[in-house]
């Protein structure tokens, strides 16, 4: 599977270059990627329907148990298969749709990049490899979505969108790291298999949450929701991708693949449950506000995966079966329906419901597809679709509370409605287009894709055994335990059955009506979509607020105010940190100082005495050397020659560039007031007491010479050095001195170039 991706990765580094010689055939011979990787997972249906696993392992940073291992299990083979299936054809449909976009080479680098993220996020079995690729996906979804990037609504769009997945990554990160150490291992495979009680763990409450807010965020459940239809600036063929079987469904399948260890608890029920049905009610609703067909699909997708994690949450046996077989019915469909609204933007010139009707008998095919996508959507027989609301209605009717089946009811009944809107309206009744605009048909790559998943959700829903291997050990990996299930299309004449014909009834009366509910469906709107997004731009201009008031308070740009602050707070956190928890360490024993040593330390007392009261800037220097010196000469003492050699240097060259800055200053003495002086003063004795018992504390403590002993021992065999500092420095820890030079290299560089840049603008200022 390592190798899938990398392969994955690759291609997608090539394509920008193939689409030069390709042209026009570019996404064709680019799908053949997906379709082989589509292929191959294939060949795992029957080891994994009969319940197995496969688990690859390739090490990587073993000693923080961080390993490329990857687990195909019933769960993430059902989403590699929709991944790379349906990556297939929006390769080919992207490929049509924005044929003769200069910056086409780039989508498809793009949209490869993505995939292999995706697939990566759904194999990993190491927690923190699924982090990073659940990272990947939401950089290469920044790119997708900011893909017309000269347009500043899709620039912001893509901001809007990394800013909130990002955030809920950071909060998942620490949430996965608390799972992997109650589990004691960060390998999915193994926590999986011999689940550890993680629920009465003391941390379990806290890493639910930071997995929880991680998982809502990704997958825009209520009430970080906004930002998916703002997502709607991407291209139609990334939202066709990022809406079916990729970025949104990547919280739904953490969710999913967590279950069997994070879930029946009652928070999990609570939370999971209750954030999942008030999506699903949001966002049907929300999608009757307006008429642009994409954003009226992607408010159903919001409440798509509000159905799915509400069924995430109940984690009982019949709700497992649905989540599984409602998510390979609504990635059919939804991808389906996409394609086709993009496809009525390119035959008629807009995508505006309200301006559109009688494409039909000029569309057919993309008719056809819509038609037979939004049948699906609206669960009408005998599509998939309809098996998937049946199961869904069947899993709530037997488990759940008669008011959870009625709001998930009265939410399905303006999917119905929705449905209608983007699959019946546009293309029904007399020809209505924007003025002067040829209606067409749109070219074989741009239907054909959409007709196949369309043609897909009608044929599994006529014959679902072909599918029955797929989802019946997917509902068992949610579940966490081996399920059996068939489906079938006709369940007799039951509740389930009248509550179907009750949604399609009403539906089509709400789409009767929805003209009529403007006034109504504003207020809503604007009480479930500008309001929470208004909380986001909100809480953006409070950030920028507070990083500019911290700029000007901290960011002062002079040395004095940021040694005081830097000082003052050092003192405060780690001095109350000190004292409140471990109080004065160690003792100072003056008794064994010697005349010499006393001498020393009154230098340096009289030296800092002259530093803190002087008013003449050279003299400020020269005492300061005089006590860099002295602390030398106690180096020198101690025997530590060396040392005292380097000390000696530094002071040395100290002074000497201080003196040559001296006599670049403007001529006078030092401009401190007497009661900054003192402050100061107060400050440096006040850090050189904590300094002085932060080493008593180290001092008194035993003096573990393992470390030493084995340098010393080290030194000559594995470096033939006799000198240990010298080898330490340029051996064993040779990369941390290589970056202390580029440091300073890269600071004398910019010294350099800014010395420069003040000469050029004395010399501009001479010629004006």
């Amino acid at each position: 599977m390592l190798a899938i991706l990398l392969i994955a990765f690759l291609v997608a580094g090539l394509a920008p270059l193939l689409h030069a010689p390709l042209g026009r055939r570019t996404g064709w011979v680019l799908a053949l990627l997906p379709l082989g990787i589509f292929a191959y997972f294939l060949t795992f249906v029957p080891r994994v329907s009969q319940g197995e696993a496969v688990v690859h392992l390739t090490p990587w940073i073993s000693s923080l148990q961080i390993n490329l291992s990857f687990y195909l299990d019933g769960l993430s083979l059902l989403f590699a298969l929709l991944i790379s299936g349906i990556g297939a054809l929006v390769l080919v449909y992207g490929g049509g749709y924005l044929e003769g976009d200069r910056y086409l080479g780039r989508f498809y680098l793009y949209i490869l990049l993505f995939m292999a993220s995706m697939l990566g996020l759904v194999l990993a079995s190491n927690l923190i490899t699924l982090f990073v690729f659940w990272e990947l996906t939401s950089l290469t979804s920044y790119l997708l979505i900011g893909y017309k990037h000269q347009s500043e609504k899709a620039r912001k769009a893509a901001l809007q969108a990394l800013l909130v997945t990002g955030i809920g990554g950071l909060a998942l990160l620490a949430g996965l790291i608390l799972l992997g150490f109650m589990a004691g291992t960060f390998e999915l495979h193994e926590l999986l298999a011999a689940p550890t009680p993680l629920q009465e763990h003391p941390a379990y409450l806290g890493a639910l949450v930071l997995i929880l807010v991680g998982a809502f965020t990704k997958s825009a459940q209520f009430p970080f929701h906004f930002w998916l239809p703002g997502a709607m600036a991407a291209p139609t063929p990334v939202s066709a991708y990022l809406h079916s079987a990729t970025m949104v469904k990547a919280g739904v399948y953490l969710l999913a693949r967590l279950a069997p260890a994070m879930g029946g608890t009652e928070v999990w029920l609570y939370a999971v449950a209750g954030f999942g049905l008030v999506t699903a009610f949001v966002g049907s609703y929300l999608a009757l506000c307006y008429t642009d067909l994409k954003l009226m699909l992607a408010y159903t997708t919001v409440a798509a995966l509000g159905t799915l994690t509400f069924l995430i949450g109940l984690g009982t046996p019949e709700a497992a079966k649905a989540m599984a077989v409602f998510l390979l019915a609504h990635a059919l469909y939804k991808a389906a329906l996409f394609m086709g609204a993009g496809s009525v933007e390119h035959g008629s010139g807009s995508r505006d419901v309200s301006q559109l009707a009688g494409l039909g008998p000029l569309m057919p095919l993309s008719f056809a597809a819509a038609l037979l996508a939004a049948a699906s959507m609206a669960g009408l027989p005998p599509l998939l679709g309809f098996i998937g609301k049946e199961v869904v209605y069947e899993s709530v009717l037997h488990q759940a509370p008669s008011l959870l089946l009625v709001a998930l009811v009265v939410a399905k009944v303006a999917v119905v409605a929705v449905a209608l809107l983007v699959g019946l309206k546009p293309f029904v009744g007399s020809l209505r287009a924007p003025l002067g605009q040829k209606v067409h048909e749109v070219s074989a790559s741009m239907w054909l894709p959409p007709l196949l998943l369309a043609l897909l959700g009608l044929g599994f829903g006529l014959f679902p055994k072909p599918v029955e291997p797929l989802l019946v050990p997917a509902a068992g990996a949610v579940l966490g335990e081996a399920v059996a299930f068939y489906l079938a299309l006709w369940h007799g004449l039951n509740l389930v059955l009248l509550l179907s014909l009750l949604t399609l009834l009403a539906g089509v009366l709400l789409y009767w009506l929805w003209e009529r509910l403007g006034p109504a469906l504003r207020v809503y709107e604007r009480l479930f979509a500008r309001l929470p997004e208004r909380g986001y731009e909100l809480s953006l201009e409070a950030m920028s607020a507070l990083a500019a008031f911290q700029t000007r308070a901290l960011q002062s740009g002079r040395m004095p105010r940021y040694l005081l602050l830097i000082l003052s707070f050092t003192l405060l956190l780690v001095g109350s940190t000190l004292f409140l928890r471990e109080g004065l360490v160690g003792r100072l024993d003056l008794a064994g100082f010697s005349v010499f040593e006393w001498a020393l330390a009154l230098l340096v007392l009289v030296g800092s005495l002259v530093v803190a009261t002087t008013g003449s800037r050279l003299m400020a220097v020269a005492a300061l050397g005089v006590v860099g010196y002295a602390v030398a000469l106690i180096f020198l003492v101690y025997g530590a020659i060396d040392v005292a050699i380097t000390q000696i240097a530094v002071e040395t060259l100290t002074v000497i560039l201080l003196v040559l800055v001296l006599r670049a200053l403007p001529k006078g003495g030092l401009d401190v007031n007497p009661r900054g002086r003192w402050r100061d003063a107060a400050l440096a004795v006040a850090f050189g007491a904590l300094m002085t018992a932060l080493v008593l504390g180290v001092t008194s403590l035993p003096f573990d010479t393992r470390l030493s002993e084995w340098f010393a021992e080290a030194s000559y065999p594995l470096a033939r050095g006799r000198n240990i500092v010298n080898v330490i420095l340029v051996d064993f820890r040779a990369l941390d001195t290589l970056g202390e030079i580029l440091v300073l290299v890269t600071a004398a560089v910019g010294v350099y170039g800014l010395l420069r840049l003040r000469a050029r603008r004395k010399e501009r200022g001479g010629r004006v």
